[in-house]
């Protein structure tokens, strides 16, 4: 008995002697994890961390991209491998049934060298991939005097039309451009102005942080426009509460920033008398009473947790009374024009679910505006409204669609004396959808299509959209864009006559683009070919002409755009030059022309100087433009004749007095260059058979201004230089 118990016990010993040394084999056994890391073109990447999930198993890889590290997890695991610039990469894995291997990363699409598209759009703000121009270049620019569209036309592919003040772009009048703030259509971008008076955008630069012009080729989010798309965006958080005055040779300024925990609201009033510049410059009309406006904006701003509310207001009146002469009438013609305007509109912005996110708002507009001419009376009062939908989605870092829908709602109405009434309501619904495909880190695509119905017009319109980008290097890029767009005939045919198909443009663009180390150098060349055109049989569109569709043309050129600022210490500059050949038969042309609005080819030269030792900033542009046609009646053929050549050169001064308190001077056509815009002719010949003329030239051969601009904020650091 006691033997079995010995032999018992020894048995027992023995086990759990096995048991000791065999547990922590079992428990604690490693299996190796081995490989190699590389590019998708088989180049080693050194310092890719990788390991396995949940785990403190890893390496980080070496100059050949090798790795190697011990695991003791078993089964199904996850292996993750990620690196800077490259994509984060998930690997399923069996722990007991791995095997060496090379791996390769994706690079990113979302670093801030990866391709973009950038065929026919200039881009300015924070959150611009590329700025060709910054916030503050739109009111720096000398002669822009804080006009967005002034400064706009110192880029490539835009017109210097300055008897309208307006955006011609790319052999397009300027109806041929739709005005949208935070995505919302403004159907008043301009003020109301008399024949062969340039007018202003509407809009002051100082509430938004980011622009963006298209010249052609546009996402098939925005339609009704055959030529571009202005692209406003208001600042979303103000960096502090703040107070702007300013006191100015042509009037009054009053701004003011109050934020809160969630929200902020900035206001900005601003009146406008140019009695004493009118009266301190001579001027090339006869004004009754100068122009005077009062003008207003305000934006409001909330911030919920998944989303921003924002909302738009701006108003402004306006009057003026002058005198106009017309060589086909013995005597002055008096012009009395009172104008009102008022825009608002509210925009949500904001992510819900699985990387949704949803864009949406409506705007309204009113514009009024009341014309004496002599002892008739003209009224015209339009009411527009935009509804916008549109949801995104982002399946992953290289697939992102978007799709949306649009309603448009205008309703225009023009009494002549009271006796005699015009207008028209028109109704636009639209839908669209686009895919931004990111094929990878050097080449990306975007298509898209739109879908619209003219009740007014019943016509419905189909107009695809395309556009591809290719890294060319790690600082250029090539990019392609094709698109058809279609667009209403304007609101001086429609108010007669409704019986009208949609004007048409087809695009194809050509860019190329190089930025690096503050430089930007763009190269675009582009074709339009223009269809389905308005024309008439009378002077000008009136209620008895007789209208067709059977218009035609074409705009095909170059644009170059080089901007430096590194070369010289404090010294940044862009120069701009566009060539263009452009043909029309419209209107009540009688055969294929260059429209008057055009000029061959077109330079502009800015340039912005900062001196250290005066605290002043000095800016300069100068704007060339080759001849504008015109038609001669004295000659046999339709518009053969061309104006001089346009010449501006602008400068102004920014001086700080100190560091928030701004004296600014300002000076538009320094030299006083006699520029001449058009002429007018006498509707019939004198006894020798010649017909005479007038030229048209601007109000005035030179613009001046004083101002003083001092900033009341937080920090007491801040100033008004970033908006002058």
């Amino acid at each position: 008995m006691k033997t079995n118990l010995q032999a018992f016990l020894t048995a027992n010993r023995l086990v759990f002697t096995l048991c000791v040394f065999l547990f922590p084999a079992a428990v604690f056994s490693q299996t190796t994890i081995s490989g190699k890391v590389t590019d998708q073109k088989n180049n080693p990447l050194a310092g890719v961390n990788i390991y396995i999930e949940g785990t403190y198993d890893g390496a980080t890889t070496t100059e050949t991209g090798d790795f190697s590290f011990e695991t003791t997890t078993t089964g199904n695991q996850v292996m993750v491998v990620s690196y800077l610039a490259f994509e984060t990469l998930n690997l399923p894995v069996v722990i007991e049934n791995y095997q060496s291997q090379t791996i390769k990363l994706k690079a990113s699409v979302n670093t801030l060298d990866a391709v973009y598209i950038s065929a026919g759009t200039f881009e300015a703000g924070e959150k611009a991939r590329v700025s060709v121009l910054k916030p503050l270049d739109i009111v720096t620019t000398a002669g822009s005097a804080g006009d967005i569209v002034g400064a706009l036309q110192t880029l490539p592919g835009t017109q210097t039309v300055g008897e309208s003040g307006r955006l011609f772009v790319r052999g397009g009048e300027s109806d041929e451009t739709q005005t949208f703030v935070d995505g919302l259509r403004v159907a008043q971008p301009y003020g109301a102005s008399a024949n062969n008076l340039p007018t202003r955008g509407r809009f002051s630069p100082f509430l938004f942080s980011g622009i963006s012009f298209s010249t052609g080729g546009y996402s098939a989010e925005y339609g009704d426009a055959l030529s571009s798309v202005l692209l406003l965006n208001t600042i979303e958080e103000p960096e502090q509460e703040q107070t702007d005055i300013s006191l100015m040779t042509v009037g009054l300024g009053l701004g003011n920033t109050q934020k809160w925990n969630k929200s902020s609201l900035s206001v900005n009033v601003a009146y406008i008398d140019l009695s004493p510049y009118q009266a301190a410059i001579p001027q090339n009309v006869k004004w009754n009473r100068p122009f005077q406006s009062l003008s207003g904006e305000t934006v409001y701003r909330y911030k919920f947790n998944s989303g921003m509310l924002k909302m738009y207001a701006a108003f402004d009146g306006s009057r003026f009374d002058l005198n106009q002469e017309s060589i086909n009438a013995p005597f002055v013609s008096r012009v009395d024009l009172k104008n009102n305007n008022f825009y608002y509109n509210a925009s949500y912005k904001g992510k819900f679910g699985s990387n949704w996110q949803i864009i949406s708002g409506l705007s309204y507009g009113l514009g009024d505006t009341k014309t004496k001419v002599d002892t008739d009376r003209i009224s015209s009062t339009e009411h527009s409204s935009h509804l916008k939908l549109k949801l995104k989605k982002s399946f992953s870092d290289r697939v992102k669609v978007s799709f949306g829908g649009d309603y448009f709602i205008t309703k225009y109405d023009e009494d002549f004396n009271k006796e005699f009434g015009s207008g028209y309501d028109s109704n636009i619904g639209a839908v669209y959808g686009e895919a931004d495909i990111f094929f990878s880190k050097e080449f990306a695509a975007k298509a898209g299509v739109r879908i619209s119905n003219n009740d007014l017009l019943h016509q419905t319109a189909v107009s695809p959209r395309a556009s591809l980008a290719y890294k060319v290097s790690g600082s250029s890029q090539l990019s392609l864009a094709y698109g058809i767009f279609e667009q209403a005939p304007k609101q001086d045919y429609l108010k007669y006559n409704d019986r009208f198909e949609n004007e048409k443009a087809s695009h194809y663009i050509l860019n190329y683009q190089y930025t690096a180390d503050k430089r930007t150098l763009r190269a675009e060349l582009y074709y339009k070919k223009y269809n389905d055109l308005v024309k008439y049989d009378t002077d000008m569109a009136m209620y008895n002409s007789n209208f067709a569709n059977d218009g035609f043309g074409y705009a095909k050129g170059l644009d170059l755009f080089w901007r430096d600022g590194k070369s010289v210490k404090f010294l940044e500059y862009w120069l701009s030059y566009s060539y263009i050949d452009s043909k029309r038969d419209y209107r009540n042309y009688v055969s294929e022309v260059t429209p008057g609005f055009i000029a061959k080819q077109n330079i502009s030269l800015v340039g912005k100087y900062f001196i250290l030792d005066w605290k002043s900033q000095v800016g300069i542009s100068h704007s060339f433009n080759t001849g504008r046609p015109y038609n001669d009646p004295n000659q046999t053929q339709f518009m053969s004749r061309k104006t001089k050549t346009y010449n501006n050169l602008s400068v102004n001064w920014a001086y700080l007095l100190t560091q928030q308190k701004i004296l600014y001077f300002s000076i538009s056509n320094v030299m006083g260059t006699k520029n001449i815009y058009n002429y007018e002719y006498s509707n019939t010949p004198d006894a020798e058979g010649v017909y005479s003329r007038r030229a048209i030239t601007p109000s005035a051969d030179r613009f001046f201004f004083v101002g003083f601009f001092w900033t009341i904020s937080q920090d007491k650091k801040k100033n008004q230089l970033d908006n002058l």
